[in-house]
């Protein structure tokens, strides 16, 4: 990775190629999306086994779309039970974290004879999606424990998983344990956008949800922002990115392992040094060289650090928080001897993980928070997946009818001035009775 003195022109043209990189759309990938989603919506069970037998599964039916009791309990007795153990420590974590962002209904009279108040209710039905496990990929047990579990403990009624099965029918054993540990036995085979469209619409099979979450494949993504609107979605979700802040006294060999830790994920993830000490940044550097040729996935890593790495070295902390809160980063490390000193300064951020014993990937597994962050510079204005995803507030207004006469003529006023006369004749109606 090359070193870049911050501020200057070359550093400048590194960081908007960084911010703006992002999801390609190819037309053709849209239409395709588009044309499938249409698909399930109009035939249903028939046009979802279709893409599963084309893709997939080739003699996927939809009497074995849904996964059975036998196939967990099969599941069960294939996984390792300190496997078993260590996503036991993640729930229990993940959930204890997310039972804090939860709201109660609240109710208050702040006015004489005015009643004013907010319903929190779960929404209905949600719908986890799970890459799967196929082609050399590996099982993404924590999308399972970060989709499904906020869910469940919003309330959710049903909680649905759905993931791609292999070719000869099947999912990963370690995906279905990952789901019954956290009390999921909704479970479809089925993949990509069609699986999208069926979570959507419905089909004979599944039951429509009112909640998408979860990652996915570009095709995954474009369904999803397509059905927004018509269902709830997480959010678009780009490629993976870090941002590490370090000082004189960060360890060059966790910085690197860190920025390696986000650029294995994809050719398109980021991975950033931002530090005011060019000892760091260079020992850094070297450290990413060696620590690269001992990955598996180096191929991977090092065309992202050639795309979109950057080790910046800065005049000061205060232009690396300045430059921080500018590319507003996935994940935020601070490498730095005092950390909590930074965060009130750090405005746009997923999520932050300070010090030099708190890397990324605890966030991704054991911490508690949820993983499924903002990308892309979407961290100015967009957060974490939460419990809040799976609830819906609705407000309650009640006025007495002296509270309401107090009142009605301002609102007769502000509705006239809209030039929106039945809003004010719904007001005044009940002054002129009130006057006869």
């Amino acid at each position: 990775m090359d070193v870049l003195t911050y501020p200057s022109d070359e550093a400048e043209a590194r960081i908007g190629v960084i911010a703006g990189r992002g999801i390609e759309y190819r037309q053709q990938d849209v239409d395709a999306v588009k044309s499938i989603l249409e698909d399930v919506k109009a035939r249903g069970d028939s046009a979802l086994i279709e893409y599963s037998n084309r893709f997939d599964a080739p003699e996927m039916t939809a009497e074995a779309m849904r996964v059975t009791g036998e196939e967990i309990s099969e599941a069960r007795k294939q996984v390792d039970d300190a496997v078993v153990a260590g996503l036991d420590r993640a729930a229990r974590q993940i959930e204890g974290f997310h039972r804090r962002q939860l709201e109660n209904s609240w109710f208050d009279m702040p006015r004489k004879g005015v009643m004013l108040g907010q319903m929190v209710n779960p929404v209905s039905a949600a719908g986890v999606y799970v890459p799967g496990a196929k082609g050399g990929m590996t099982p993404l047990v924590s999308s399972v424990l970060m989709g499904g579990i906020p869910a469940k403990i919003a309330g959710v009624e049903r909680v649905v998983m759905v993931t791609p099965p292999t070719a000869d029918g099947r999912v990963n054993p370690y995906l279905l344990v990952a789901a019954w540990s956290i009390g999921i036995d909704e479970i479809y085979k089925a993949g990509s956008a069609w699986a999208v469209a069926g979570l959507t619409y419905g089909t004979e099979t599944i039951d429509p949800v009112d909640v998408i979450v979860g990652p996915g494949n570009i095709y995954v993504t474009l369904a999803k922002k397509m059905v927004s609107g018509t269902v709830g979605i997480d959010g678009v979700a780009g490629p993976s990115e870090i941002l590490v802040i370090a000082d004189e006294t960060a360890d060059p060999d966790f910085v690197a392992a860190d920025l390696l830790s986000q650029a294995e994920h994809d050719t398109l993830a980021s991975a950033v040094l931002v530090t005011p000490s060019e000892e760091v940044a260079r020992k850094s550097a070297d450290a990413v060289g060696k620590q690269l040729e001992r990955l598996e996935r180096r191929d991977i890593a090092a065309e992202s650090l050639k795309n979109y790495g950057a080790i910046l070295v800065v005049p000061d902390m205060e232009a690396a928080v300045g430059l921080s809160n500018r590319i507003a980063p996935e994940h935020l490390e601070l490498q730095v001897s005092e950390p909590f000193a930074m965060i009130g300064s750090l405005k746009n951020a997923g999520a932050i993980f300070m010090g030099t014993h708190t890397p990324e990937p605890v966030g991704d597994y054991i911490a508690g928070p949820n993983h499924v962050l903002p990308t892309g510079g979407t961290a100015r204005f967009s957060s974490a997946l939460s419990v809040d995803c799976f609830m819906k507030k609705t407000s309650l207004v009640y006025y007495t009818p002296e509270a309401f006469y107090a009142e009605a003529e301002d609102a007769v006023c502000i509705a006239r001035t809209e030039g929106l006369g039945a809003h004010a004749e719904s007001l005044a109606v009940r002054m002129r009775k009130r006057q006869s």
